[in-house]
């Protein structure tokens, strides 16, 4: 039985590379690691657990390469500097705000979704009720035609 969509995508496959970019992104930035060191380790891991690891890569390298962007980006939704925000639910914010602004192909809703239950997972009791306010505003300005499609619904 396969769970892929027609497009190819798995899913599952997909929510599993989010958590372990999570875990990839966090480690980054807490250990101040070069990023390519980071996803050696997290790849090898990642190869016993059946996931995407191209869409893995992707986000670590993008959030790497984009983060002073993404921070940017981030700051207007923000009750304070990314830097005091908690590391997993900065991490979070810093993947979902990179596939909201720079994978206009994954929609909206899957990214914030995806967000908010992997911070359930990892974060702090009511971390995923701040990702979810931040990247709700943030989707409302960078996918305005999107989100405002959805909202009429």
């Amino acid at each position: 039985m396969t769970r892929r969509r027609q497009d190819g995508i798995d899913p599952v496959a997909r929510s599993r590379a989010r958590r372990r970019a999570l875990q990839a992104v966090y480690a980054w930035q807490m250990s101040g690691s070069k990023v390519n060191d980071v996803i050696s380790q997290f790849a090898h891991e990642q190869a016993h657990e059946v996931a995407d690891l191209e869409y893995f890569e992707d986000l670590v390298r993008g959030v790497d390469k984009h983060q002073d962007e993404l921070d940017t980006a981030l700051a207007p939704f923000l009750d304070r500097d990314i830097e005091q925000v908690d590391p997993i639910e900065r991490a979070t914010l810093r993947i979902a705000a990179y596939e909201l602004r720079l994978r206009p192909d994954v929609p909206y809703r899957v990214v914030i979704n995806e967000a908010i239950e992997t911070v359930k997972r990892f974060g702090a009791e009511h971390g995923h009720t701040y990702v979810n306010g931040v990247l709700d505003h943030a989707a409302a300005e960078w996918r305005a035609v999107e989100f405002g499609a959805s909202k009429k619904k």
